[in-house]
């Protein structure tokens, strides 16, 4: 027999799924520990959605809508459609199989299961063989402070498209919550621990926020890389520019190394922002640059080799 690789991931949404994507083109699947931020979940109609947890189960199963990012592809949304029928709000867009994940979480936690027992279940019905944890089982929710008052993240990201100016994000519930059952040993037996590219307030915000989580990456001796999800001050999806914008930080590959400068090894930056390389450097990371803009899945996978092979 082989040797054990243990490989643990950090992810968000859509960001994240394209790189893992390739990730398990490469390694085998059940050497992949995912820990997934539940900042974003939500409960609309009765039922728990985890919309991170939700796109990183979708893609690596092949369902989702590769199009929009998230979501199942060549979903209908006719139960939407008759709740809003009962005027019910829509804004948030369900199709109906997607409909039926949440349903069966939802029926699974009044059940007494946990979270991470669910998504296990949920993850093994798919035909996963990765291991995705929840970074909490405990309810934590990323609120978005605007001049108005305090949203939910979604709310602010779908309903508001993402127009307020922010002035803060909280994560209620974070002090009273705990890692996961095996999110800890995870990454202090891991080989490599990758921060995958996703919004680092939002997504790797929470699970970095959760309590133990940071200081188990300042502990472990496996070499901890991440990819920058800004490029040339922008994002390919999503809200990490304002955000970082309203928090203060710089919007830069720079910006997101100096949120992670305590833990990182190595940081992987587009070619385009190769002029960041040598400030980066200075915080006493290493630094690699190449093509980061996942437009295929040969991107993924040469993205995910150089991640693979980085020497420290």
């Amino acid at each position: 027999m082989g040797v054990q690789i243990l490989i643990t991931a950090l992810a968000g949404g859509v960001g994240a799924s394209k790189f893992l994507k390739g990730l398990v083109k490469i390694i085998k699947p059940e050497e992949l520990n995912i820990i997934v931020n539940t900042g974003d979940d939500i409960e609309l109609y009765g039922l728990h959605i985890s919309p991170d947890i939700d796109i990183v189960m979708y893609t690596l199963a092949g369902l989702v809508d590769k199009k929009k990012g998230w979501g199942i592809k060549k979903d209908r949304f006719d139960c939407l459609e008759m709740l809003g029928k009962y005027g019910l709000e829509k804004w948030f867009q369900l199709g109906n199989r997607d409909l039926a994940t949440h349903v069966y979480r939802t029926y699974l936690l009044k059940k007494g299961v946990k979270l991470s027992d669910a998504t296990m279940i949920l993850c093994r019905a798919l035909n996963l063989k990765v291991n995705i944890y929840p970074m909490s089982n405990e309810k934590v929710q990323t609120k978005i402070v605007t001049k108005t008052g305090s949203i939910h993240f979604e709310e602010y990201l779908v309903k508001r498209q993402a127009r307020d100016k922010v002035v803060d994000v909280k994560f209620e519930g974070i002090e009273n919550s705990k890692p996961t059952q095996g999110v800890i040993s995870s990454i202090l037996e891991s080989n490599l621990i990758i921060l995958c590219p996703s919004n680092p307030i939002v997504s790797i915000g929470p699970i970095l926020s959760v309590p133990g989580i940071r200081n188990a990456l300042k502990k472990t001796q496996s070499n901890i890389i991440g990819i920058s999800p800004i490029i040339e001050g922008d994002t390919i999806k999503g809200p990490a520019d304002k955000l970082m914008r309203g928090l203060g930080h710089e919007v830069s590959s720079y910006g997101v190394a100096l949120l992670y400068k305590d833990i990182l090894d190595g940081f992987i930056i587009d070619n385009l922002d190769r002029s960041e390389k040598t400030r980066i450097e200075r915080l006493g990371i290493k630094v690699v640059t190449t093509n980061t803009i996942m437009k295929s899945i040969k991107d993924k996978i040469e993205l995910a080799k150089l991640v693979l092979n980085l020497q420290i």
